[in-house]
């Protein structure tokens, strides 16, 4: 008993280690996260305490959990079971496929990133490149809500810059959950957009297995009162225009909703225009109805441009970008008065959008040319006369703080500066790309300022 046992150094040292890290994962680490995650939960009740909107549980709930209660949703289920039997594979590997969904729908929020990290960045991000105008603003509409129902902001896109701006301008009402395309499924967006609350959606080469899984998390996440915020064009407009409403997201939400018993939701329009979209180029040369393909070289490019007029102290911004808020739809009186077609129901959202889009100076400016105003000496007055057939019409209209000669001549500078418009004299002469870029940024006051020549229907797109 007395007999002594020796073992080799590294031996000793590896059992030291394995009996650590037992200790650390069976003892410590529990204590630690149950730590975390109370500070976690206080600071969210705190927070929701300022929020008009608050963070629901569902939101906060653990991702491994939402997953698996989605994988074992009885109408998952179902869609499993007629997926193997169509595609004729085992059930096991058809479930398999529903998790594989369920894991790439399903965010991980983090209230932390969101409002420590993002909220500072969009804000930041927001004023350097515009300045920010906020119009129709509807706060008593909106106050009167709720927190009782779930709310959904309904938003033109024109800019990928539309998520950094109303997640800026939505912070103090509650943290928003956006349905994002395919296009930022890149390192590093797709990480921080699921941290962030973001769910991606597959626009192509989809099956109704995934269409079941998305359909029951939209409609969990809905029925749980988690603030959403849509784009029911599906994506950006290339001709300046409204597109034509996309009904996947609608029609789910329609499809899970019961009268009476679900709670109610109420859709808000917001409008979003720019003096500048970022993406104009791109858009105005994309191809046979293509989808706009996301590229973060105009940000790195522009970024970089920034930097250096900071430092020679001459930083110049993209001019405006105003938002606006529409009159709420409730669904559950809209489905007393329509019988709750989706159809029906985006195109009275696109129409209240419609009827709120800022009138910002540039797309005045473009409209003026698209019309066939030619020279400086014609354009104030022409100007002059859409700001105030704008003011008559009730439009939501954002005039610039310096006079309008100085912001036409701003304005004919930038697009020289483009290559887009050549000036001879008092004329002006746009490039064959300068028809076009003006004619895009036309089209989104052409609503409120009428058509011109070269002016086309709103885009057309399939519904999903």
């Amino acid at each position: 008993m007395t007999t002594m046992i020796e073992i080799p150094a590294w031996l000793l040292i590896l059992v030291l280690l394995f009996a650590a890290v037992t200790a650390l994962d069976r003892v410590l680490m529990p204590s630690v996260r149950w730590y975390l995650r109370r500070r976690l939960e206080r600071a969210v009740e705190r927070l929701n305490q300022r929020l008009s909107y608050p963070i629901q549980p569902f939101k906060l709930a653990r991702r491994r959990d939402t997953i698996l209660r989605l994988r074992y949703d009885p109408e998952v289920a179902q869609a499993v079971l007629d997926f193997a039997r169509e595609r004729g594979i085992r059930e096991d590997v058809a479930a398999q496929t529903a998790e594989r969904y369920a894991r790439e729908i399903v965010p991980s929020f983090s209230a932390f990133t969101y409002f420590a990290f993002a909220i500072r960045a969009a804000r930041m991000i927001s004023r350097t490149l515009y300045r920010v105008r906020v119009g129709a603003a509807n706060a008593a509409a909106l106050e009167d809500i709720g927190q009782d129902k779930t709310v959904i902001f309904v938003i033109n896109h024109r800019s990928n810059m539309d998520y950094v701006l109303v997640t800026w301008l939505a912070a103090e009402r509650s943290a928003l959950a956006y349905a994002v395309g395919e296009w930022a499924r890149v390192w590093p967006l797709q990480p921080l957009i699921k941290s962030l609350g973001g769910y991606f959606i597959r626009r192509r080469h989809n099956n109704p297995l995934y269409r079941k899984v998305l359909a029951r998390y939209v409609q969990m996440a809905t029925e749980a009162g988690v603030t959403q915020a849509v784009f029911p064009e599906g994506g950006l407009t290339r001709t300046g225009a409204l597109r034509e409403p996309k009904l996947g997201l609608l029609s789910y939400i329609i499809d899970g909703f019961r009268p009476g018993q679900s709670r109610d939701v109420v859709f808000v329009p917001v409008a979003i225009n720019y003096d500048r979209v970022m993406e104009d180029r791109n858009l105005i040369h994309a191809e046979g109805g293509r989808g706009f393909r996301f590229s973060l070289k105009p940000i790195f490019r522009y970024l970089r441009l920034l930097i250096w007029q900071k430092l020679t102290r001459q930083a110049t911004r993209y001019g405006m970008a105003a938002v606006s808020f529409g009159e709420p739809v409730s669904l559950t009186d809209f489905i007393g008065d329509h019988n709750g077609h989706a159809e029906l129901l985006g195109q009275e959202l696109m129409r209240r959008i419609e009827g709120v889009m800022p009138v910002v100076p540039f797309p005045v400016i473009a409209h003026a040319m698209a019309s066939g105003v030619r020279s400086q000496a014609e354009l104030l007055p022409a100007i002059q006369q859409r700001f105030e057939k704008a003011l008559e019409a009730g439009a939501p209209v954002f005039l610039p703080k310096r006079d309008l000669d100085y912001t036409i001549e701003a304005a004919l500078q930038t697009l020289a500066g483009r290559r887009i418009l050549h000036m001879r004299g008092d004329a002006i002469e746009l490039t064959e790309e300068g028809e076009a870029l003006v004619a895009f940024y036309a089209r989104s006051v052409a609503p409120v300022l009428g058509g011109f020549p070269g002016e086309i229907l709103p885009e057309k797109s399939a519904a999903t």
